[in-house]
């Protein structure tokens, strides 16, 4: 009864933090397209100083992991969080660009071929297939949405062309980002086989020491400090008043926190193919809300390519296998009567 409260309470936490969450960064990035780099320093931020008080206990507990060799997963973790926070500069629709990172799987299994010589099985080849193929289809109806969009205003030829141009570029970017992360998971994944699994401490190391690097992105992190504090003001209780742009700030980063917290649970508690399918149902919703809500560019090409990216992910994770094993025997033994 306990684990069952445990869980409910834990993906309770994963569909309720991380759907907010992408509410909150669509509210920012609709205002500010370029405000990436403010929204990911006040995240990392956040869960370092969280993690300074619970993990760390203000530093008097030793990581089991040591810290130079986290330092080359922070590298990548760095780039990535930057390299896709760009991306949004660059007319990627938030959509496109939530379909793109949950085609993570696909950059996983290059990245395994490659570096550790695995090997897969052909269900697993189909299903990232499927996920390029959604992609590519979900990347080529956002291109043709632009320029039909250009066509429509009666811009020129040449802006309809620097609109694609740039939004190729974001997709170089996110592309670039994606093998990035699937290098730093094998990474990871080694660094975890030999000293086993600490995830709240890499959270906390993986967040808290990348915060000097955010000096390179002084001026332009400084630049959106002072415009965020001059955004219209809105009411909270009473006569307590906070710029609108801050409130949006300081709801994304709570709402991060407690996706990865309702994840860190649903991790130690739940099986992998849980954990899975939770986190791919949740992104699924996510993209159907921002669809929705607000009024995101999404054609029946974009609805199959999602079809494909999220069918891929679960057959790749084996959500279907229990469904197979049941159909499987009755056609065997179908085929024995015959």
């Amino acid at each position: 009864m306990e684990l069952k409260l445990t869980l409910f309470i834990a993906i309770s936490l994963v569909f309720l933090g991380c759907c907010s969450n992408v509410v909150f960064l669509e509210l920012i990035i609709k205002d500010d397209p370029g405000a990436g780099n403010i929204i990911t320093f006040f995240q990392f931020l956040f869960v370092s100083l969280e993690g300074v008080v619970f993990v760390s206990h203000f530093f008097r507990v030793r990581p089991v992991i040591p810290i130079r060799k986290y330092i080359f997963m922070v590298m990548f973790y760095f780039f990535v969080s930057i390299v896709n926070n760009y991306a949004l500069n660059f007319n990627v629709p938030l959509p496109l660009h939530m379909i793109f990172r949950s085609g993570s799987l696909v950059a996983n299994m290059v990245m395994g071929i490659l570096i550790l010589k695995k090997s897969y099985s052909a269900s697993k080849y189909v299903a990232v297939f499927m996920i390029f193929v959604g992609i590519s289809l979900a990347t080529f109806a956002s291109a043709q949405y632009m320029n039909g969009e250009s066509s429509d205003e009666g811009t020129s030829s040449e802006t309809s062309y620097t609109s694609i141009v740039t939004m190729t570029i974001g997709i170089v970017m996110l592309l670039t980002a994606l093998f990035g992360s699937a290098r730093m998971g094998i990474f990871q994944e080694l660094l975890y086989k030999e000293h086993g699994k600490h995830p709240r401490e890499a959270m906390f190391y993986t967040h808290a020491l990348p915060l000097p690097a955010f000096l390179i992105l002084g001026t332009n992190i400084w630049s959106r400090i002072i415009s965020f504090s001059a955004s219209e003001p809105i009411s909270l209780v009473y006569t307590l008043t906070i710029p609108k742009m801050w409130f949006y700030v300081i709801c994304n980063c709570i709402t991060q926190y407690v996706c990865i917290r309702g994840v860190f649970v649903l991790t130690t508690e739940c099986p992998s193919l849980i954990v899975t399918l939770v986190v791919t149902l949740r992104k699924f919703v996510s993209l159907v809300f921002s669809i929705f809500y607000f009024n995101n560019p999404f054609t029946i090409t974009h609805w199959l390519a999602t079809l494909l990216v999220f069918s891929g992910t679960a057959l790749f994770t084996g959500v279907f296998n229990p469904l197979l094993d049941r159909l499987l025997p009755k056609m065997d033994n179908k085929t024995k009567k015959e």
